[in-house]
């Protein structure tokens, strides 16, 4: 028998383009502390597991999890890394509560993307290092190709990506986490430098340091505890070809199957009906549209003109990354996701103040890993 899970607790730190003043320790510490009153648990007595998401290349140390304990009050206790973004370690702690080996479980993630000097360089890393890696390419620039792609695919217009980042990073001015929200016109958006052709330079999410710490609890579990539950109704995760050369550059796979596997868990038939607000991956505008389509809010081809028509805004009918997104807050590197997650809870809890989705009960919460990868998770919450 399926045993039901809820988010019971959440934490996090204002997103910032520098935090010199303070270590990753601090923020997660900062985190944790506000997740764990928001939950009212003792971290030392109520937790059953931690889990972190890092990468180490990003980290600068080796084998992470062993770095994470103190901060999170986690010291003696099972804790371990997945080298992931942050749903990948929801769906793992939402699996450690369905044994019934655990009762509540913390996720950590967090970013300090201002100690990184050369990032491009660690995502090169990522590239396979006979065929790819030696043609010293920028990552990026696979997204601009792939937006080439994908563009031609559909039939989907450069001004539509354009819109995304406008309203993305004007959702934001709303949101007092997000450091990138600005009233940008669709004007001042098409006079926006070239990056990756034809990528521009308003359409590339930039990175933030900040800490997010999610709470997971069984349902006899949260029964025990104060706040607000969001249930989780389903997860699905999916990695695509890591080869260049293979791998389909016009859809996004890994979105598809990942969220065919979430609503198949959460009983959904209809994303585009059942689902009241979507806070997706937006690490590049053109990305907002190829997951929307791939997620089944709408069909192949269609997201662009939805923009258009301000069906994806706060009061439209689907609602998509009202907390600005990567755009507008920034990119977490692997805490990215539960940037997302935490921006869904808030709205299906009622909390989300000026920005707040009225009557907002199912969710949809989706991540993407980056260039180069073809990796991504999907979380469908409900109350």
């Amino acid at each position: 028998m399926m045993r039901r899970v809820a988010i019971v607790g959440i934490g996090f730190t204002p997103f910032r383009p520098l935090s010199p003043e303070v270590s990753y320790r601090e923020l997660v510490y900062e985190s944790a502390q506000r997740a764990y009153h928001d939950a009212g648990i003792n971290p030392r007595e109520d937790v059953d597991s931690f889990i972190t998401v890092a990468e180490d290349y990003e980290e600068g140390t080796a084998i992470f999890d062993e770095y994470t304990p103190d901060q999170l009050g986690a010291a003696l206790r099972p804790v371990h890394t997945i080298t992931a973004d942050g749903l990948y370690a929801i769906s793992a702690g939402y699996m450690l509560i369905q044994t019934g080996q655990c009762e509540v479980v913390v996720v950590e993630g967090h970013s300090k993307a201002s100690n990184v000097l050369t990032p491009s360089y660690i995502s090169a890393l990522a590239l396979d290092p006979i065929y790819n890696r030696p043609l010293r390419f920028h990552p990026a620039c696979l997204a601009g190709m792939e937006m080439a792609r994908f563009l031609v695919e559909t039939g989907t217009v450069r001004e539509q990506c354009l819109r995304v980042a406008v309203k993305n990073r004007r959702n934001a001015l709303l949101n007092p986490l997000a450091p990138y929200g600005a009233d940008l016109t669709l004007e001042e958006a098409l006079a926006s430098p070239p990056a990756f052709a034809p990528l521009s330079e308003v359409e590339m999410s930039r990175s933030a340091d900040g800490a997010i710490v999610v709470v997971l609890a069984s349902e006899e579990a949260t029964r025990r505890l104060k706040g607000h539950p969001v249930w989780i109704r389903g997860v699905g995760w999916c990695s695509d070809s890591p080869t260049l050369e293979t791998r389909e550059w016009g859809e996004a796979v890994y979105a598809h199957l990942s969220a065919r596997m979430a609503y198949r868990l959460a009983g959904i038939r209809n994303p585009a009906r059942e689902v009241h607000l979507a806070e997706i991956d937006d690490t590049y505008a053109y990305k907002e549209l190829m997951h929307m389509e791939a997620l089944g809010l709408c069909r192949r081809g269609e997201a662009g003109r939805l923009v258009e028509e301000g069906a994806t805004e706060r009061d439209g009918l689907l609602p998509v990354n009202v907390s600005g997104g990567s755009l507008g807050m920034g990119h977490l590197g692997e805490a990215t996701g539960l940037a997302r997650l935490a921006e869904a809870v808030m709205h299906l809890r009622g909390d989300a103040e000026r920005r707040q989705v009225k009557g907002a009960q199912t969710a949809l919460v989706q991540s993407w890993r980056g260039v180069p990868s073809s990796s991504g998770a999907v979380v469908v919450l409900g109350v």
